[in-house]
């Protein structure tokens, strides 16, 4: 009976020992999220203040470099929206990010211009997109795309080629496009600039008589911009030469003119929260492997800043034992999901169980291949890896929603349990 009682006592002494860390994650995900870091973009030096901020937590931790930096410098060509966002219909001025989105490889635009509004029966065939095109000169197009989930799935594939064409060819003179939609609205980052500049708008409003549309849109295309990966290790005390790799992406969108920033809580100043909490944990309670910790950029652009780590690696990949990406840990009240859990099922098995034997979430749910996040770039190096993302929650994703205050946090802490049973059990 004393026996049972002392592990018992051990097992919550554990669990209070890493729950302490919830305030931690708590203030690094609302440091990173905060407006001062500027959505840890490419414009007011956002992505390298966050940086720097990981690093000055690796070395509190005593993280070591894993080369002879921190830091993992590399380029990108980068579209940016730095400073003027003023978009008006019918003198109606509307609101970045609630009301509309410009699409990221837009180029900058100034002036007032004429909107010709179409009817989604001139975008049904080759001769009426000629029409059109001829119609609407060097004006702004408008397509409403209220009523799509109803119309024709075939017809709809059509028009959406015919609508791309509009958006992206160097050929025609239209000026720009203007889509109206009910759906949410998703942004993202581009390394190339269009012909012409491209919004969606998703506010309620009428649009019968849409007939012009005023513009001040500053943009900032930058060839070879500067960014880095960050990395760090604990040296293993029993196998320094076995690697366990843990990753999560730091960078996100940026900002969208000088008023709107999309602050990436979730996406996924929640997943370096993660790895940070597993820096301060093995940084008291060494590991048997060596651990080595990569905080990345450049995901948000098409998972670069892996490409540069696994392209030029600063460790030796087959050493590595085995490797966690971390994207989107803020949630947790549906469990997570295991990328690559039906490849790895030994690793998968072995989290199951972890999970069932400490009941730390309520499912731990695999899911197969899927090139989806940084993960993909080890896992086509032949690294054993997992991408793992928390189930339920909010649903802000890609917007300016996505905020500390509304991140619940649900399941981190045992998230974070569970993760370190599982690595000292590699």
């Amino acid at each position: 009976m004393k026996k049972l009682i002392l592990v018992l006592s051990l097992i919550l002494v554990a669990n209070i020992s890493d729950s302490q860390n919830l305030e931690y994650a708590k203030a690094v995900v609302k440091k990173l999220a905060s407006p001062e870091l500027h959505g840890r973009g490419y414009t007011v030096n956002g992505n390298a203040m966050a940086a720097d901020f990981i690093v000055g937590e690796f070395k509190r931790f005593g993280l070591v470099p894993c080369g002879t930096t921190f830091y993992q410098k590399f380029e990108i060509p980068i579209n940016t929206y730095p400073k003027e966002m003023l978009l008006k219909l019918n003198d109606e001025t509307l609101q970045p990010g609630v009301d509309y989105l410009i699409e990221s490889s837009s180029p900058g635009i100034k002036g007032k211009y004429k909107v010709i509004k179409v009817n989604k029966n001139e975008l049904t065939s080759e001769e009426k997109l000629i029409a059109l095109i001829k119609k609407a000169g060097s004006n702004f197009i408008f397509i409403d795309e209220t009523a799509k989930e109803s119309e024709d799935k075939d017809l709809n594939k059509k028009i959406d080629d015919f609508i791309a064409y509009l958006k992206f060819s160097p050929k025609i003179s239209c000026k720009g496009i203007i889509e109206f939609t009910k759906e949410k609205l998703t942004w993202d980052n581009s390394m190339m600039q269009n012909p012409r500049p491209i919004f969606t708008i998703n506010k309620t409003m009428d649009v019968s008589n849409i007939h012009s549309v005023e513009l001040n849109i500053d943009c900032k295309f930058i060839k070879s911009y500067e960014t880095q990966n960050i990395v760090g290790c604990i040296k293993g005390s029993v196998y320094p030469d076995s690697l366990i790799v843990v990753t999560a992406h730091y960078d996100h969108l940026g900002q969208m003119g000088k008023e709107t920033y999309f602050p990436g809580a979730n996406d996924n100043a929640s997943g370096v929260a993660m790895i940070l909490n597993l820096a301060e944990y093995y940084s008291k309670n060494r590991p048997k492997n060596t651990i080595v910790f990569i905080a990345l950029s450049a995901e948000e652009v098409g998972i670069i800043g892996a490409k540069e780590f696994t392209d030029n690696p600063l460790i030796i990949l087959d050493r590595i034992k085995f490797l966690v990406n971390f994207d989107l840990a803020g949630t947790g009240d549906e469990g997570i999901k295991v990328v690559n859990g039906s490849v790895f099922k030994t690793k998968f098995n072995l989290l199951s169980k972890l999970n069932t034997e400490y009941n730390f979430l309520p499912k731990v749910a695999s899911r197969g291949e899927a090139c989806n996040s940084d993960h993909c770039l080890f896992y086509q190096k032949g690294v054993p890896c997992f991408y793992i993302y928390t189930l339920g929650g909010i649903a802000a994703y890609h917007d300016v929603y996505d905020k500390y205050e509304t991140l619940p946090f649900t399941g981190f802490i045992g998230y974070c349990s569970l993760m370190i049973r599982f690595f000292d059990a590699l």
